[in-house]
Order: C-alpha cells, then sequence, then structure tokens
C-alpha cells in the first residue's frame, strides 16, 4: 500500500536523500522547505497524509511549534504520525517532542536506509500499511520484527548486516555500486574504506547459507540482489 508522506527540512540535500529513499518504497512525497510551509500543508492536506517528517531546526516555525499546532487541531481519531528530523541529539529535545506529540526521533546524522526502514515500521505501527513477511525462496525477512529467516531458521544478524540485506531486498535486480551502498547503509557522512562493504557481504552471504548466492557480484562496479 502506498503511503504518502510530508518531509519538511529546509536543507534540499536533506529532502532530496530522504524522498529518494522513500520513493524506492513505493511511497508519495510532498516537500516543504519551511515550518510554515509545512503547516500550511498539513492544514490543506491533513486527510491525505499518512505521515509527517519534521526537521526541528527551520527557519521561521520550527519543528516542534508546527507538531504542536498540528496536534491542537487534531480533533477525535485523526492522529497523523510524526517522525522529527534533528541534529541535536540532547535527552531534553528527545523528551520535549515526544511530549509534544510526536511518534518517533531520529537524530542526524542517519543511515537513509535505516531512517527508512523506521517510517515503514510506524507505518505499520498505525496501521497505515500492511506488514507482510517478504519470502524469497527459503529466505523470508520480516522488517517489523527485524527477523530473517532461512528454512525457517532465525539468522543471527549484525545491525548492519541486517541494513545491508534489506537495502539489497528493497532494491531486488539492480547493480548497485559499492558506493550507494556505503552511503545508504553507513550514511553519507560515512568516510570508510569501500572495502568496508565487501567485507560485510562477505560475512552476510555466510550467515544467509545456499541463499547467500542471491546476492550475485557485479564486477568492478558492486552488487546484485537476485532473490
Amino acid at each position: 500500500m502506498m503511503s504518502t508522506i510530508l518531509i519538511a527540512d529546509d536543507e534540499a540535500r536533506i529532502r532530496r536523500l530522504v524522498s529518494d529513499f522513500l520513493k524506492r518504497d513505493g511511497h508519495s512525497i510532498v516537500e516543504a522547505a519551511d515550518g510554515r510551509e509545512a503547516l500550511q500543508i498539513l492544514e490543506n492536506r491533513h486527510p491525505s497524509l499518512d505521515l509527517a517528517i519534521l526537521d526541528v531546526m527551520m527557519p521561521g516555525m520550527d519543528g516542534f511549534e508546527v507538531l504542536r499546532e498540528l496536534r491542537a487541531q487534531e480533533r477525535g481519531d485523526a492522529h497523523l504520525p510524526v517522525m522529527l528530523l534533528t541534529a541535536r541529539a540532547e535527552d531534553a529535545d528527545q523528551v520535549r517532542g515526544l511530549e509534544d506529540g510526536a511518534d518517533d526521533y531520529v537524530t542526524k546524522p542517519f543511515s537513509p536506509i535505516v531512517l527508512a526502514a523506521r517510517v515503514r515500521t510506524l507505518l505499520k505501527r498505525e496501521g497505515r500499511t500492511a506488514a507482510p513477511v517478504e519470502q524469497f525462496g527459503e529466505l523470508s525477512i520480516n522488517e517489523l520484527r527485524r527477523e530473517v529467516l532461512v528454512d525457517n531458521v532465525p539468522v543471527d544478524l549484525t545491525p548492519k548486516e541486517y541494513e545491508l540485506l534489506v537495502y539489497f531486498k528493497n532494491n531486488r535486480a539492480i547493480a548497485l555500486s559499492r558506493e550507494s551502498i556505503l552511503n545508504a547503509v553507513w550514511g553519507y557522512d560515512y568516510f570508510g574504506d569501500l572495502r568496508t562493504v565487501d567485507t560485510h557481504v562477505k560475512k552476510l552471504r555466510a550467515k544467509l547459507g545456499d541463499c547467500g548466492s542471491m546476492i550475485s557480484t557485479v564486477r568492478g562496479y558492486g552488487y546484485r540482489f537476485e532473490g
């Protein structure tokens, strides 16, 4: 089920990054460059929106203010899930956001694939999309439970191995460069060696056993998931 998501952030680069990843999951995106534009969109399109991602540090009207105004206007069962996005990691800010009515809180810098996964989880939790177990032969992936099974046996993956597998799964049959994989799974601010990708792919393949062959090498470029 496709969801419509509002992304409000004064940094065009962040809006584009988040938008690109959420579109790959089949979502429709509406963008706002500041808090006042976001509030206007929320007031006009609220019934057709499924989620709002609000940057806290926006000029004019910050994310906290937009959130408070939204919650004050909501009536009955008109609750719209809201995820706050911020460069500030202080506990007090997170508590403030949650007390103002936020449903989730993500701190910059973030891994785009992790953000996309949290969006999927939040939408499922709010009953705004289905939560199927995806099956690829003997391999099954349940993102709501963060569970991976091979032939019905749980596979113990590290967080990065799991995120890598989900990224491959969401870009099935697409040749992915090592650089794009690194940016997606480790974050756009990560400056590690591209060999990090090869190391994690090798470990992931080993843990998946025969299903590891679904991750094929694209010589001189990167990898492709053939599940």
